[in-house]
């Protein structure tokens, strides 16, 4: 272990004084390479990347946590003005350029030459030219910093910089910053030439953003005017805008305070050269016109089928094909209202959320007179009908070869309503590799299934929800209906699931789901492939058998007719096993019962998300979910109306089949920080817990929880991991609790490949079921000490639209150890679990 430390510690440092030496290779005789910049704030340090990201020039970027500039030193790599030596060598060597092409060919030759500048090209490209100090860049910098500083109170504010430039072509850069005392606002005025505008304002101005006693902002002035601008808008004021607000800063003597007065200007009409001001005006939507056909081979058409519904002017260039009050309900702009200007947005989403018409256009003819507006809505259908025909072949570890079929039909409109339906089906088969049956085909798996979705753009109830959950939140219904058969797959299985969910915004960041009911049946056709399918808990059934002289040293217990008639002689006390071997089969036959039986599940699901994420690049925000899930209640309630049996382990039935009852929840956090230069930090916390009660005493598998894996903790591979301290002998580990942590850094390296360091931890144990084995129950807080933790580095590859993702994860504390050391025993590349991904991991 020695030796090897002593190796890595050896490559670090021959390949730090290779880069260190390397750093300057391209920078000009006389100029110096800029390592470093540091700003000082009145004589503290300031490493904010708000005042950081003012600064013009930086130190060419490095690896986090080193000074590995490892895009500079691929960019000293290149070879500057490559073209023109490659053409000065072929001037000066016409004869060993004779002989290159005699030996190559013509083509082959500048084919050569080509690569060698396209490589060249691409080393400049993924790298990063060195940074020279630049005094006038330094000079544009501290104007920056001044008015960063002076834009937050600081009218006072003085900058400088030093350069201080070494004998090794290299220098630093120095920031100093004096700021003085921060100014306050002291009072507030305003000078409104508009009655009505000085009468809506003074309505909201305890909402204003500029408050005495606070320090001066100009975001805040500025954030002030939107503000104005935003509620004048949407209270009537049509032609007003940002350029009538005007704010005036005055500073008070040498008090350090501002006195600012706000100024509102009349509407300004400009009539050929001459300019006219005149009081801003009330308007009010008269007439909402929707055209519903307004599509490019419609344009000449007439007008053929009109209507009117609730004061809207509907008209059509064919028969009207829209229900009125579907078309009506998703337009904000109502008839005989006050101008909003929020509205036609809002419009224009709701409009395109129905995934009927294309993205409207929305116009609003004024009529100056009577200070009125007509709004103009026109639509474009989207097609009535979409196919879709997918054709798949895939490999797996099941199956040497598969091939899949997927039709879909998509129609719009279906009821009038703007209701989009659509039905898919999947057809496939596929040759499994470990096909036992000589007898059966080479293509002896395969699936069917059909599924229909209905989409209804509004909540479908008996009940008025308008009032709870509006047309604003853009709610809609969605009822599903699927079913699939499989077979030669696993324990092969028919299920038959139906959703009947409803999903709303009640505004940009949080969105809410509710599935009313949530209906999965599972039927298992083929539970005597059980032992083939769990060859772990097969392998450790069989090692019992031989070792009680079931059978002879050697054999194999047939599967399923001898592996299920050593259970039940081993249970039934005739087998002679010892009393910890016992309760192992136990445990498997326990484990086979509940994986190998059917499953009826009825459940109410709700899910909550509030997404503080401004957009797709956004780095510096946070995600909670919340997941509260009931099954069972309804049947169970009406068990008894129903006449439901007991089945001899005292559970009711429907179909022959007990139904689940359990209660669910789960909790999840995600939050980053920007650190700037793309290092972003993230965290994810994670607790999830299903507890069953009445009619179960288990969780279904497919309920369950698990750990491990590229999204969770990447230190074991999926189902690895617990429960508890467990050694997980089984394919698939599960139980009905689960703790998930992560940390992750992740840095630019070069161009768009991405690194990242992590450390995760988690584990999942049974709680409040029928497991009784105590390494695998959290029993008290004192569980804890079976969270397993652990950690590694990756690597990403950005394409824009997606992220490539690898990681190697490292056992860096195991539970399975025991009360044995737990730290560090398998920490190393054998035993590192190797997971790729797309996209991040949360």
């Amino acid at each position: 272990m020695k030796i090897q430390d002593s190796k890595i510690l050896l490559i670090i440092l021959i390949f730090g004084f290779l880069t260190a030496c390397s750093s300057v290779r391209r920078v000009p005789k006389n100029e110096h390479l800029l390592t470093k910049t540091t700003i000082k704030v009145n004589n503290e340090n300031e490493d904010r990347d708000v005042i950081n990201n003012l600064i013009y020039q930086k130190p060419n970027a490095s690896i986090p946590y080193t000074n590995i500039k490892t895009r500079l030193y691929i960019y000293n790599l290149a070879r500057p003005n490559l073209d023109s030596i490659l053409e000065a060598k072929i001037a000066n060597n016409p004869k060993r350029t004779q002989r290159q092409i005699n030996f190559l060919s013509k083509k082959q030759f500048e084919q050569r030459r080509k690569n060698k500048l396209a490589f060249n090209n691409w080393l400049k490209k993924t790298g990063e030219a060195p940074v020279i100090i630049d005094d006038t860049l330094s000079k544009k910098s501290i104007k920056r910093l001044e008015s960063y500083y002076w834009n937050n109170g600081w009218f006072d504010v003085k900058a400088d910089f030093k350069t201080t430039r070494k004998d090794n072509q290299r220098g630093t850069v120095d920031y100093i910053v004096t700021t003085g005392e921060p100014y306050k606002i002291d009072s507030l005025s305003t000078k409104i030439n508009t009655p009505i505008i000085d009468s809506l304002y003074q309505n909201v101005v305890n909402q204003s953003l500029l408050k005495t006693n606070t320090q001066y902002k100009t975001n805040n002035v500025l954030d002030e005017r939107d503000r104005i601008t935003e509620m004048l808008r949407n209270s009537g004021v049509y032609h007003f805008s940002q350029d009538n607000i005007y704010f005036e800063i005055d500073t008070i003597g040498k008090t350090k305070k501002v006195n600012i007065d706000l100024q509102i200007s009349n509407k300004q009409t400009r009539i050929q050269d001459s300019v006219f001001y005149e009081p801003f005006k009330i308007y009010k939507v008269k007439d909402v016109n929707i055209y519903t056909s307004s599509s490019f081979e419609n344009k000449d058409k007439a007008i053929t089928d009109s209507t009117t519904y609730k004061g809207f002017n509907i008209y059509s260039k064919e028969k009207l094909r829209y229900n009125t009050k579907m078309l009506t309900d998703a337009v904000f702009i109502k008839p005989n209202t006050l101008f909003r200007d929020k509205n036609k947005p809002l419009t224009s989403r709701r409009i395109s959320n129905l995934k009927t018409f294309k993205y409207p256009k929305i116009d609003y003819i004024v009529n100056d007179i009577d200070t009125t507006l007509t709004a103009n809505l026109y639509l474009t259908p989207l097609k009535k009908f979409g196919l879709d025909f997918r054709a798949e072949a895939s490999q797996s570890n099941i199956q040497a070869i598969g091939f899949s079929l997927n039709p879909s039909v998509l129609m719009r409109n279906v009821f009038k309503g703007a209701e989009t339906l659509e039905l898919s089906g999947i057809a496939s088969i596929g040759a499994s590799k470990d096909g036992r049956d000589p007898d059966d085909p080479f293509f002896d798996i395969n699936e069917i299934g059909a599924n229909l979705n209905l989409t209804i753009p509004r909540l479908f109830s008996p009940f008025n929800t308008e009032k709870i959950i509006p047309s604003s939140m853009f709610p809609s219904t969605k009822i599903s209906l699927a079913t699939t058969s499989q077979t030669n797959v696993g324990l092969d299985k028919q299920t038959v699931t139906g959703v009947f969910n409803y999903r709303w915004f009640p505004n940009e960041k949080v969105s809410n789901s509710l599935d009313l009911f949530n209906i999965q049946y599972v039927k298992n056709l083929n539970t005597g492939n059980y032992f083939y399918v769990y060859e772990n808990s097969f392998n450790t059934l069989n090692g019992i058998a031989i070792n009680s002289g079931y059978i002879e040293n050697g054999q194999q217990l047939t599967r399923p007719e001898q592996a299920n008639q050593f259970i039940a002689d081993v249970i039934n006390g005739t087998s002679g096993v010892s009393a910890e071997d016992f309760q192992t089969v136990n445990s498997i036959n326990e484990r086979k019962e509940r994986l190998t039986e059917d499953n009826l599940i009825l459940a109410t699901t709700f899910n909550y998300t509030k997404d503080r994420r401004d957009n797709l690049f956004d780095n510096d925000f946070s995600i909670f979910r919340l997941k509260l899930e009931l099954a069972g209640n309804v049947f169970a309630a009406t068990s008894n109306i129903l006449g439901l049996q007991k089945n001899n382990n005292d559970k009711y039935e429907i179909f022959n089949v007990a139904f689940s009852q359990y209660v669910k929840t789960e909790l999840d956090y995600v939050k980053y920080w920007d650190l700037g230069n793309k290092n972003v930090v993230a965290i994810r916390t994670f607790f999830g817990i299903a507890i069953p009660y009445g009619n179960s005493t288990n969780i279904p598998f497919s309920k369950s929880f698990f750990s491990g894996g590229a999204n969770d903790n990447r230190a074991w591979s999926a189902y690895n991991l617990g429960p508890g301290s467990t050694q997980s002998l089984n394919e698939f580990n599960e139980a009905n609790m689960k703790i998930a942590l992560s940390a992750e850094n992740r840095f630019n390296i070069f161009g768009a490949l991405n690194g990242a360091i992590f450390i995760d931890a988690g584990n999942i144990w049974n709680v409040l079921d029928d497991v009784e084995e105590d390494a695998a129950t959290f029993s008290s807080l004192d569980s804890i000490k079976d969270i397993a933790i652990g950690s590694g580095f990756g690597l990403r590859y950005d394409f824009n639209f997606f992220v490539l993702r690898g990681d190697i994860g490292f056992k860096t504390y195991d539970p399975s150890y025991g009360n044995s050391n737990r730290w560090f025993n398998d920490y190393n590349f054998r035993n590192a679990a190797y997971n790729i991904g797309i996209n991040y991991p949360f």
